[in-house]
């Protein structure tokens, strides 16, 4: 276990990459079984499950889907929903970074 570990929150979720890779514009929240569900358009830049979501704080992506459909990635101007492991606090029609994980 390294010096940082026993620092770190447990549970805590953090941003590796430096350069976000695309952006994702909220539409809607919702939540289905216990997990939180962003609804919205992929603005910019591509998404796989396992990326990570920035506004106030961060959440990892879990999957994504397009009309109730499973899929494994997201492009720019893709209506999609972003199933996600984590909370975010997230207002209609903000702006979230995607990065790396």
């Amino acid at each position: 276990m390294g010096i940082l570990d026993r620092f770190r929150k447990k549970g805590e979720v953090e941003v590796v990459s430096r350069e976000p890779v695309g952006k994702f514009i909220v539409a809607g929240v919702t939540y289905v079984l216990g997990k939180q569900v962003l609804a919205g358009i992929v603005k910019e830049g591509l998404i796989y499950p396992g990326y990570k979501l920035k506004g106030k704080n961060v959440a990892l992506i879990r999957e994504i889907y397009i009309q109730n459909r499973k899929i494994d990635f997201a492009v720019g101007g893709d209506e999609v929903a972003l199933l996600l492991e984590g909370h975010m606090e997230v207002k209609t029609g903000e702006v979230l970074n995607v990065y790396r994980s």
